[in-house]
């Protein structure tokens, strides 16, 4: 590293691969190997948990942003260009790339460090499947396909959020917002999720999506449905934190 005028540049090796071309490149339409998925969790979460100790929220984590060596077996995040410090941040319903947005930016909550959490476990499914896991064209779209699968959003985060009128009713059911076919107007539907994902859409159905699994990898499968299940909390104060997720067995590289 050297210094230019009041500049600090540091010079790291090239990293031409991410986890994005990873997945089209080894999995894709079927996600990659799930003990590479293991491994891949676990240098991500002990990256997260230095963030965290540092009090730097990266704020567009997504597997375009997380490059990996010519071998695949290390991982590095990168691309911190819209990282804020966890107490220092500005309200607003985009932060974060879509796809890989949490609840809490939509809602118009205080985010912090958990939001990258989020994030790592939407890219950990979209590894382990080959597909993006809510792919919604809106923040609206967002939340319901996020309720679809994680249930009802709490009531106490739809009474906090600045933004929570804009998707959700007095009664705190969500108003889905969608174009009609013919007249192309909006139009709001009224859903009433319940607290437990719908029919088909809670997260071991999802990742297994029906295939015939060995006994070995299937148990991996349950381990991996729960890790993303705790990190996927929707109430961010009880998200899996990075210490935590590392302690999981799905991080537990010994545990078969």
């Amino acid at each position: 590293r050297s210094r230019c005028s009041d500049h600090l540049c540091m010079v790291f090796e090239a990293l031409h691969q991410n986890l994005r071309s990873a997945v089209k490149q080894f999995g894709h339409k079927r996600g990659i190997q799930i003990d590479a998925v293991r491994a891949y969790s676990r240098q991500l979460f002990t990256a997260l948990r230095h963030m965290e100790k540092l009090g730097i929220v990266h704020a567009d984590l997504k597997p375009d942003n997380i490059v990996v060596n010519e071998k695949y077996n290390l991982l590095k995040v990168c691309d911190f260009g819209s990282a804020v410090e966890a107490d220092d941040q500005e309200l607003t319903p985009y932060m974060v790339s879509r796809f890989y947005r949490a609840p809490e930016i939509m809602m118009g909550l205080h985010f912090s460090c958990p939001i990258d959490a989020w994030a790592a476990a939407v890219s950990l499914f979209e590894l382990y499947t080959g597909r993006i896991m809510f792919m919604g064209n809106s923040n609206n779209s967002m939340l319901k396909l996020i309720q679809e699968v994680k249930g009802k959003m709490p009531h106490k985060l739809i009474r906090k959020g600045i933004f929570a009128e804009l998707h959700f009713d007095p009664d705190y059911d969500f108003l889905y917002k969608e174009r009609d076919r013919v007249t192309g107007r909006e139009v709001i539907r009224l859903i009433k999720f319940e607290q437990r994902a719908i029919p088909g859409h809670d997260l071991r159905s999802l990742l297994s999506q029906g295939a015939k699994l060995s006994e070995a990898e299937a148990r991996k499968v349950v381990m991996l449905a729960d890790f993303l299940d705790k990190a996927l909390t929707l109430d961010p104060a009880k998200r899996l934190k990075p210490a935590e997720a590392l302690k999981h067995p799905f991080c537990d590289l010994n545990r078969k």
